[in-house]
């Protein structure tokens, strides 16, 4: 009998499978890759919100935890994922600089904000007032690793490439059972397709969708990430992400002329050579109403989990979560209240 049967394979389903092969559990997984915004992800870990200047949730911790994780990983797999890269805010006046040096100046962001004013030297950047400098940052190529990692369960047949059906899934006393296979727990870390999974649709998985660019601009000759209104990542060989849009209606993953009319109006604010799109893509990233991650037990069926609800800043949580669900299903200890589904759970089965 497995330990584990994990249903997805993006960046939580990664996560937590290396967290199990690391501690020595045996498991496999069911995937159909229907599920994009780990493919389609900027795959940066920075540990500021750049909107507002403040740390991003459990960001401190995270970031503790994530270039071990993912360097590891590298190893494993033989491939390179992670690129440091140092990320650039573009300041919009004299008085964002000043409460950038206010937020440098707080308990956990003062070894992350430079206080260091950086004058633009690009001709290509519209920056007149300079760039704040966010450090230990970088970026995860997420399609190369979600390839990487597919190709390394193949060829240790730890892989089911297939649509799950939940017709198929028996649930027993101590066990699950599906197509043949049994195991002790089963975890669902299928991003927004949690959304059909009948035993965990109840939670308030909303899903918002995100759209990138990627541009060639031969001009621009930029090796750092730049943010804006839009960010702007280096991809090698003269190639640009440009991102993101948020959008809670639309739940396609279907590029849209609008989202792409948006980010080149804001990109065109601020960068000043010549470009041209060569891509468009989207995902529905896996958000949820109060922010924060979906980790738990199903409060009738002990045997299943859910790890979910990354949002945008997947690279970062999970890692950090996928550690956290092992020691509550391995060692019994307690799941954070901000991340337990039980925040929900109690409410929809006492209704």
């Amino acid at each position: 009998m497995l330990d584990y049967i994990v249903v997805g394979l993006g960046l939580a389903g990664i996560s937590f499978c290396d967290t199990l092969e690391r501690n020595g559990k045996t498991f496999h997984v069911v995937s159909d890759a229907s599920q994009q915004a780990s493919q389609v992800a900027g795959g940066l870990y920075n540990p500021v919100i750049l909107k507002r200047f403040t740390m991003a949730w459990k960001a401190g911790d995270q970031m503790e935890a994530v270039r071990p994780f993912y360097q590891q990983l590298e190893e494993k797999l033989g491939v390179t994922v992670d690129h440091p890269l140092r990320v650039l805010r573009r300041f919009a006046s004299i008085e964002e600089q000043n409460t950038w040096f206010e937020a440098a100046d707080r308990p956990g962001l003062e070894r992350f904000l430079s206080t260091k004013i950086l004058p633009n030297q690009n001709p290509a950047l519209d920056a007149p007032f300079g760039f704040g400098e966010v450090m230990h940052t970088g970026r995860i190529d997420t399609a190369l690793l979600i390839r990487a990692y597919k190709a390394y369960l193949e060829q240790n047949y730890l892989l089911t490439f297939e649509h799950f059906d939940f017709g198929e899934l028996k649930l027993c006393k101590d066990h699950v059972s599906y197509k043949g296979m049994e195991a002790k727990h089963i975890v669902f870390a299928c991003g927004f397709g949690l959304k059909q999974n009948p035993y965990f649709n109840y939670l308030p998985l909303n899903g918002t969708k995100g759209e990138l660019l990627i541009i060639k601009a031969p001009d621009f000759k930029e090796d750092s990430v730049v943010k804006s209104s839009v960010f702007t990542i280096p991809w090698g060989e003269d190639l640009y992400l440009v991102g993101a849009t948020y959008k809670w209606k639309d739940k396609t993953n279907t590029p849209t002329e609008e989202s792409k009319n948006e980010l080149l109006d804001k990109l065109t604010t601020f960068l000043k050579c010549d470009f041209e799109v060569v891509d468009h893509v989207a995902g529905i990233r896996p958000t949820v109403v109060d922010r924060r991650p979906l980790v738990g037990r199903h409060p009738k069926h002990p045997n299943l989990y859910v790890l979910n609800g990354f949002g945008s800043r997947g690279v970062l949580i999970a890692p950090y979560e996928s550690q956290q669900l092992f020691n509550f299903i391995e060692g019994g200890q307690a799941l954070d209240p901000e991340i337990d589904i039980q925040r929900f759970t109690k409410k929809h089965f006492n209704n």
